[in-house]
């Protein structure tokens, strides 16, 4: 029970480490993606920060992903932490489509 009490492993949730300030970010990014891509309460929306492990790039991410109804995935990255991402680090909304997911194709720094 310690782990959904906030005691003991703190390490079971990254963002109970990090503290209400990225939380406050993720939902800043949140809603932010929703206004910018036009998307509904129903549309899943999710936000990670992770570290890069790149060789050459920045050593955190954060990940923005999101599926639409049709359940078509997308998703884009800023290459800095989540409370360090700003409204203007976010694709303009008529590059939804490229931001979509294409199966088969991976890519290590996205």
């Amino acid at each position: 029970m310690a782990l959904w009490s906030g005691t003991g492993n703190q390490d079971a949730f990254s963002s109970a480490r990090k503290g209400a300030a990225h939380l406050d970010a993720v939902e800043r990014l949140k809603s932010i993606t929703r206004e910018r891509f036009v998307l509904s309460d129903e549309e899943t929306v999710m936000v990670i920060e992770e570290p890069n492990t790149v060789p050459g790039c920045p050593p955190v991410r954060t990940v923005v992903a999101f599926w639409t109804l049709d359940g078509q995935r997308h998703h884009f990255s800023a290459f800095k932490r989540g409370e360090e991402v700003l409204e203007e680090d976010i694709p303009p909304a008529w590059l939804k489509a490229s931001l979509a997911f294409a199966p088969g194709v991976q890519c290590a720094c996205c």
